[in-house]
């Protein structure tokens, strides 16, 4: 008799175990990534104030333009994956901007993002109207998630 029982058992302990490590894969995390945008850091960055001083507030820029106008870049994205072991999903994407005047002091302040599929400056809420300044941040925006270095590679 013994013996009978231990069979269902066994499959149900197997089925038990097997339900429990799928269960494992679905937990779902989040992650940042890059400059973390600190309001009240960000609220002392007023016009007029030098490089240095925006460096000490902010610390260092995740990039800089190099042509035209003198702006600094601070990158911040959110993600999370759903399913273990599997891709990240953009959930929202910040690009604080310090733009300077010729004599490298804050000119003005902008925090960009997307909000109904557009570039929005949540500082100013408003939308940047078209130019050069827009492409570049829609390309920080919109570009980095569809990066696909080996796509046409063969």
């Amino acid at each position: 008799m013994p013996r009978r029982f231990s069979r269902p058992l066994l499959r149900l302990a197997a089925a038990g175990l097997l339900g429990l490590s799928a269960a494992g894969c679905v937990i779902g995390e989040e992650f940042r990534h890059g400059y973390v945008i600190d309001e009240a850091a960000v609220a002392q960055v007023k016009p007029g104030i030098s490089a240095e001083q925006v460096l000490q507030l902010l610390g260092t820029p995740s990039t800089v333009s190099t042509v035209g106008n003198k702006s600094w870049y601070y990158i911040s994205q959110n993600t999370k994956r759903t399913v273990m072991f599997l891709g990240e999903r953009q959930q929202d994407q910040r690009v604080l901007a310090v733009y300077f005047n010729q004599g490298f002091k804050v000119e003005r302040v902008a925090i960009y993002g997307e909000q109904d599929g557009r570039v929005f400056d949540f500082i100013s809420r408003t939308t940047p109207t078209s130019g050069g300044e827009q492409a570049f941040l829609g390309q920080l925006l919109r570009g980095l998630t569809r990066f696909e270095p080996f796509r046409n590679a063969q």
